[in-house]
């Protein structure tokens, strides 16, 4: 008999703290909550835009990157990059004396075509693979993003991005300004190279 008294007060308490955790359970201090995001942006700088960009070569690159080590094994990284480079004319520096007018044609002096930016699509680009790695991973990957934010420069200056940049301002400029004035017009740019002084 006391067996049966026992089994019934402990199925009593059990089904109390039952009836307990399911009240309590409900208050908010159980539940998941709501997310609350708090931001404090500070307005750091404001730029004065007028850079026209025209063409905007993108790059994948494979990176390999090692550093050399004597006595341990050369902690390795290997990376898959994407990146860009754009081409611009700034047309902040044009002025009222860069145009002038010849007969019926307007002559425009533009200054010379630029890389306006060159950077690592970090959203895009991943780490492939690491080797011993496990101390040095951050000096690997830092070193590896800045080698390919370098050779994505070269490689649009190598691919003549700024001659590009030159003829698509005669593709989009000229037009728009012909429409504007009704006129006809000549792009010009400065002179590049050195002259040598005549002895």
């Amino acid at each position: 008999m006391r067996k049966w008294i026992s089994i019934a007060f402990y199925a009593l308490i059990a089904a109390l703290l039952i009836l307990i955790w399911e009240s309590v359970k409900s208050f908010k201090l159980f539940k998941g909550g709501e997310a609350v995001t708090t931001h404090n942006i500070v307005l750091k700088e404001i730029s004065e835009l007028g850079k026209l960009e025209l063409v905007k070569y993108a790059y994948r690159d494979v990176v390999e990157q090692s550093i050399t080590r004597d006595f341990l094994p050369d902690p390795k990284a290997i990376l898959i990059i994407q990146g860009e480079a754009v081409g611009c004319i700034d047309l902040r520096k044009v002025k009222a004396e860069d145009i002038t007018s010849v007969g019926d044609t307007l002559v425009v002096n533009l200054p010379k075509p630029e890389i306006c930016y060159h950077k690592i699509d970090h959203s895009r680009s991943k780490v492939y693979h690491t080797e011993y790695a496990f101390m040095n991973e951050g000096l690997l990957l830092e070193e590896a993003y800045k080698r390919a934010e370098q050779q994505i420069l070269q490689s649009a200056l190598d691919s003549d991005i700024l001659e590009q940049t030159r003829q698509n301002a005669g593709l989009v400029l000229k037009p728009l300004l012909e429409n504007a004035t009704g006129r006809k017009v000549v792009l010009r740019y400065p002179l590049e190279g050195e002259l040598k002084r005549l002895k």
